[in-house]
């Protein structure tokens, strides 16, 4: 895991490095401005069935996205030194795990989300026994899926999104209750894309 991801850091231009990500024209018709900065944590732990991810689901009240599964995240706030910073403070915040149980090993690409944000997923190592607490006003759940059910090809499937003049096309996985689609999906899919190439 360390190595897979060592030297990854986050690009020096989040916004322009998420928008390269997408099909030619389709900044122009998805986004009317700039994307606003954001970073995401992407937490794995050791558990019963191997790594699993740390996940969240959002409140039905919240503005963007509400009721999806998530990573703990947020904008990047002007105070925040960097994207792993804004990860590891939001992480505190939203499920109360502290930047001290967090062992930051590297950075995924970055991923455009069609709210109008580019994402920094920041991958770090939990500590196995540090405790997470949803905060109520934005995370009705926590919990946690093996990265090896997200492997399973049988899990996956393609969901076509309603954009005006662009087919957009949404990664979805389906485990349990939980169905993990949009952003989340396509950061948990570079993740495991990248697991699978130091196997080969």
């Amino acid at each position: 895991m360390r190595r897979a991801l060592a030297g990854r850091s986050p690009p020096a231009d989040l916004a322009a490095a998420a928008l390269a990500r997408l099909p030619p024209g389709a900044a122009t018709t998805l986004f009317t401005g700039p994307l606003v900065p954001a970073a995401v944590l992407v937490g794995l732990r050791p558990g019963p069935a191997g790594l699993g991810v740390i996940l969240t689901r959002r409140t039905e009240q919240l503005r963007d996205h509400p009721g999806q599964i998530s990573f703990p995240g947020g904008r990047i706030d002007p105070g925040d030194r960097d994207p792993v910073a804004t990860a590891l403070r939001e992480a505190a915040e939203e499920v109360a795990l502290p930047a001290t149980a967090v062992e930051v090993i590297g950075c995924l690409p970055a991923q455009p989300v069609v709210t109008g944000f580019a994402v920094c997923p920041v991958v770090g190592l939990v500590a196995p026994g540090a405790s997470l607490v949803a905060e109520a006003g934005e995370v009705a759940e926590v919990f946690e899926v093996p990265l090896a059910a997200l492997a399973d090809p049988a899990c996956r499937s393609w969901l076509d999104r309603p954009v005006p003049s662009l087919r957009l096309r949404t990664l979805v996985f389906d485990h349990g209750p939980y169905r993990i689609w949009g952003a989340t999906a396509h950061i948990l899919a570079d993740l495991l894309e990248i697991l699978d190439e130091t196997k080969r």
